[in-house]
């Protein structure tokens, strides 16, 4: 891509050399050509990884679903504390909510995880809105139940839960659905990946607004 990079979360001059050398680097062994590709060069960055970038996927146009969501003011939902922290809070105008601690009492009554309690006690909330989720797959299964039975439609789902158990199946799940997605196959995945997905779309918009 000609424009040359720039990155809202580096605030000093230092922190920007970094950044931009960090993605010459990366360009030149995974590709400069598309959006996507910046996603993957962000992710490779992210882990140290550069075999990250051959298990990212990208379903039905999510990184301009991302742009028109944070354009409308979308909130973004994230399923830990973790992953909050890391979403970079500038250059755009989005909430940003964890799913965590959101439906605890529903979590005890049902005996499921706190995270996928939370989805369910946000899900008026969740259409039109972007889902990040870096550790939960019990999250991400709720969510594509929500979505499958049309309770829910997120205008970008990032499904990158990390773990042995349920992770991959709830990733190939979200493939399945019909629903701006990137998701990362099998096991491996996490709260660098899902935070540089994110990320790097509120860069792109934060530059073109």
């Amino acid at each position: 891509m000609i424009e040359e990079y720039t990155d809202i979360g580096a605030t000093t001059p230092e922190a920007m050399e970094i950044s931009r050398k960090s993605r010459r680097l990366i360009s030149e062994l995974i590709g400069d050509e598309t959006p996507d590709d910046r996603i993957r060069q962000r992710c490779v960055i992210a882990t140290g990884d550069p075999s990250v970038a051959e298990i990212l996927k990208f379903l039905h146009d999510p990184v301009d679903a991302g742009l028109k969501a944070l354009e409308a003011g979308a909130k973004i939902f994230v399923d830990i504390r973790m992953v909050e922290a890391g979403v970079v809070k500038k250059g755009h105008k989005s909430d940003v909510i964890t799913f965590i601690g959101r439906g605890d009492d529903l979590a005890a009554s049902k005996g499921i995880t706190r995270t996928s309690a939370g989805v369910m006690a946000l899900k008026e909330e969740l259409t039109g809105s972007i889902v990040v989720i870096g550790n939960a797959p019990s999250a991400l299964l709720t969510l594509c139940d929500l979505i499958e039975s049309e309770k829910v439609k997120p205008a970008l789902v990032i499904g990158a839960p990390v773990g042995f158990v349920n992770a991959s199946e709830s990733k190939e799940k979200l493939r399945e659905i019909v629903v701006p997605s990137i998701s990362t196959v099998g096991t491996r995945g996490g709260t660098p990946i899902a935070v540089a997905a994110i990320n790097e779309i509120i860069n792109m918009y934060a530059r073109h607004r």
